[in-house]
């Protein structure tokens, strides 16, 4: 039994002084171990682990412990066996995927840059969750990165609660307005661009008039993606002892984040677009693919030999609250398409006229709108004379 114990002891030693140098975590399990993939079209990598953060209500920091980063080499060797081994999308994640490299001395955009080289066409790359104050500082170059042509216009933000007070007793390190400077900032330079978010309801600290402040930034963004969560104490928190607000109050709070949500409706002026989406996965209801376009929206499409893991051109059709259906255009119909939109990741060509002003409104401001709208009014207006006077 004792040598048994002291068997066990020397391993749990060895693996620790493997995984620690010189005081530094790095990483986690080895990128280079074989890996049976869920969806062979989907490679996941976990580029870092654990996080910087003291959230009062959070136990990653309990469970997963100081951040440890994997080396860029070990990253972007792993991405290019995985697209060898014909993976089709990349999924960078972690727990916090901006603190990325800041205990061994990189970056984030220094990642990004040395691994967009070695996405091959037809493929794309997800980033993962990243916290606010981390991503401040690297805005421009995400917005960069964001605009690749491989990399999906798509980041996860979570915000928890607009109330600096309640952000500050949860230990987020970060106000609402650089939140809000983020989102505007990526909104501006990645046109199109997917913010999804997180929520915290009934934080015990939380007052009416702080959750106001949060249903009123909801409404002030349309955020195709929200994830509401009830306040729940994790033991060993401090939050867990803090004095609870009471559970029918948390319930109505969430009801009404919910609410708000529901009825925004991110892609009702879609429809008609052209978009080119990439196929990898099969829906639930077992009768369409799911696909994804440059913002990372899921469009389903109708389930046909072949479609799976390629890029397809596509007309929507259909629209939800959290989907989009296209129908995969015929080589004939791609020929029709104007040149200028012949990319595959410039998805604003429409072929509805009440979608084709939305797209407008979103390029132009103020007079060139007006001066956009009137040309084309009066283009109309010839065209419906000549068309009445030459039938």
């Amino acid at each position: 039994y004792n040598s048994q114990v002291l068997y066990q002891q020397t391993k749990v030693k060895q693996w620790y002084q493997r995984r620690v140098r010189g005081n530094k975590k790095i990483g986690g399990a080895s990128l280079h171990l074989p890996k049976i993939r869920k969806n062979p079209l989907i490679e996941i990598i976990a580029i870092n682990t654990g996080c910087l953060n003291q959230c009062t209500y959070c136990k990653t920091k309990h469970a997963r412990g100081e951040l440890g980063s994997y080396p860029i080499s070990d990253i972007v060797e792993r991405g290019k066996q995985s697209f060898d081994e014909g993976v089709r999308e990349v999924w960078m994640t972690s727990e916090d995927t901006g603190a990325y490299g800041r205990d061994i001395g990189v970056s984030l955009p220094d990642l990004l840059y040395q691994f967009v080289e070695i996405i091959p066409e037809g493929c794309m790359l997800r980033l993962g969750m990243t916290n606010p104050p981390y991503i401040l500082e690297h805005l421009e170059d995400m917005a960069v990165i964001l605009n690749h042509p491989r990399v999906y216009a798509f980041l996860h933000v979570p915000i928890q609660a607009a109330s600096d007070k309640v952000l500050e007793d949860m230990k987020r390190e970060y106000t609402c307005a650089e939140f809000c400077q983020v989102v505007d900032y990526l909104k501006s330079k990645v046109p199109g661009v997917t913010i999804a978010t997180d929520l915290i309801c009934g934080f015990p600290t939380e007052t009416e008039e702080d959750f106001e402040e949060t249903l009123a930034l909801i409404q002030k963004y349309t955020f195709p993606s929200l994830f509401i969560n009830q306040f729940f104490p994790r033991p060993g928190t401090p939050a867990a002892r803090m004095k609870k607000i009471p559970a029918d109050q948390v319930k109505l709070r969430t009801k009404k984040a919910s609410e708000i949500f529901q009825k925004q409706l991110p892609y009702s002026h879609k429809i008609g677009e052209i978009q080119t989406v990439l196929v990898t996965e099969i829906a639930t209801d077992r009768k369409h693919y799911v696909a994804h376009n440059k913002f990372y929206d899921q469009v389903l499409i109708p389930m046909e030999d072949g479609y799976m893991g390629q890029s397809l051109t596509v007309v929507i059709e259909e629209t939800g609250k959290y989907f989009m259906k296209g129908r995969v255009l015929e080589e004939g119909e791609l020929q029709n398409i104007p040149s200028s939109y012949s990319n595959p990741n410039q998805l604003a060509f429409s072929l509805n006229p009440q979608t084709m002003v939305q797209n407008i409104k979103q390029r132009s401001n103020g007079w060139n709108f007006i001066i956009v709208l009137v040309v084309g009014m009066v283009f109309q207006m010839l065209y419906i004379l000549y068309r009445n006077n030459y039938r």
